[in-house]
């Protein structure tokens, strides 16, 4: 899903959904779990996103298959896994998107291979085998949306039931996406806005060409989640990041690509990179090349990102002379 598209969607939406000025928001709005139908249709135009979705269950999928997605929105992606000739279950939470995904698919001529469910997707359990999972609750640093919990959720509902229908080990399915890796850059950013200063966080396309950014570090991971695998459910993150080039470090960039799914006979890995998020530093430094800093934050899975704001630290690193 695009980044902003559903920040700017959970603002909204939130705001009108508060019984008073006083009261806080409603975790399930302010956490993406009710986007509005509006922002849906704009992720259709999303074309990377589509297109790289599109392509891994093309890869992926085969008829006959059970395919499972969590969290489905519009439907868009069960019905790739439907034109495979899968059978496909779309579990979607938000009665406005079940109904409008049920119409959807209909028009298309899926609804024979496409069983709409209304549920939570960290509650479902299939009835039967499922062969491949598709999960986009993805966000920038796993930040907000609720991909880890989950689909962390679905695997132990998944194997508890499985293995009392048939008392024996069921294999996990395959899930698309892959993998999830989490970077973190030291950046120097432009928050003028026609000369007013507002050192706010910001999203940006994940382009190379940013022209309000000069990056001074390379690309460090912090996380690299296998979804098949142990995912974590907090990211407590602590370590020294060496400048590469000189300038005024006033900010961090996080950055998420997700590996949709392996080519391995071509050694191809289909990706997709969630928007970028700036975060501004409430110190900041003008930095020489060769520069190291130790850089630390602190937040849990789907967790805000004011919540990463109050715990990120950027110190200068002493050496050994002091």
């Amino acid at each position: 899903m695009s980044t902003i598209t559903k920040d700017a969607a959970r603002r909204s939406h939130s705001s009108n959904h508060n019984d008073s000025a006083s009261d806080s928001p409603n975790e399930e709005h302010v956490l993406g779990q009710y986007i509005p139908l509006l922002y849906h249709y704009n992720m259709l135009q999303d074309e990377d996103r589509v297109g790289a979705f599109r392509d891994a269950i093309n890869l992926t999928v085969r008829a006959g298959m059970h395919v499972v997605e969590l969290g489905s929105g519009t439907g868009i992606l069960s019905s790739f896994a439907a034109r495979r000739g899968a059978r496909v279950t779309c579990v979607e939470r938000n009665p406005e998107l079940v109904e409008t995904s049920r119409r959807f698919l209909d028009a298309n001529g899926l609804s024979s291979q496409v069983t709409v469910v209304q549920a939570d997707a960290a509650e479902y359990v299939p009835s039967e085998p499922v062969d491949v999972v598709v999960c986009e609750m993805l966000h920038v640093g796993l930040l907000r949306e609720k991909q880890s919990e989950v689909i962390a959720a679905f695997k132990r509902n998944y194997l508890h039931a499985m293995r009392e229908r048939t008392h024996g080990p069921m294999p996990l399915p395959l899930f698309v996406p892959e993998v999830s890796i989490l970077m973190v850059q030291l950046v120097e950013q432009s928050f003028d806005f026609a000369g007013y200063h507002a050192p706010v966080p910001m999203f940006q396309q994940p382009a190379a060409n940013q022209t309000r950014t000069i990056e001074l570090s390379d690309l460090h991971p912090y996380s690299n989640l296998a979804y098949a695998e142990r995912i974590p459910n907090r990211f407590a993150v602590s370590m020294p990041m060496q400048l590469r080039a000189g300038g005024h470090l006033n900010a961090i960039r996080l950055v998420t690509q997700n590996v949709l799914a392996i080519d391995e006979p071509a050694q191809h890995a289909i990706t997709w990179a969630n928007q970028c998020l700036v975060l501004p530093l409430e110190k900041q430094f003008d930095c020489d090349a060769g520069t190291t800093l130790n850089v630390e934050f602190d937040y849990a899975a789907g967790g805000a990102i004011e919540d990463l704001c109050q715990t990120l630290r950027v110190e200068v690193a002493k050496t050994a002379d002091g």
